[in-house]
């Protein structure tokens, strides 16, 4: 995964500057936290949320067997598709 350094924050300054970057997640969609310079939570925007969870239900939604089929597809090194979710899955 690709992150801007835009999107990364430090813990410390969630804390201290908790509005600005609430409203950097909304703008980027979502921000990544780091404490002590290891990745520790991802603030993402009510919108992006909102964009993931379709996406889960619909995973969720899946029969197992369809669900593992899906898991197995994904690539697990290199470049990853990426997909519009608002995109047909006949599109894709």
């Amino acid at each position: 995964m690709n992150v801007s350094t835009s999107a990364i924050v430090s813990n410390s300054d969630m804390i201290k500057n908790y509005k600005t970057c609430r409203e950097k997640a909304e703008s980027l969609g979502k921000i990544f936290i780091l404490k002590n310079n290891q990745p520790d939570a991802v603030l993402f925007s009510v919108a992006e949320y909102e964009r993931l969870a379709v996406f889960i239900e619909y995973l969720e939604g899946l029969p197992e067997n369809e669900a593992k089929q899906f898991l197995v597809s994904l690539p697990k090194k290199g470049e990853k598709n990426r997909y519009a979710f608002d995109q047909p899955i006949a599109d894709r």
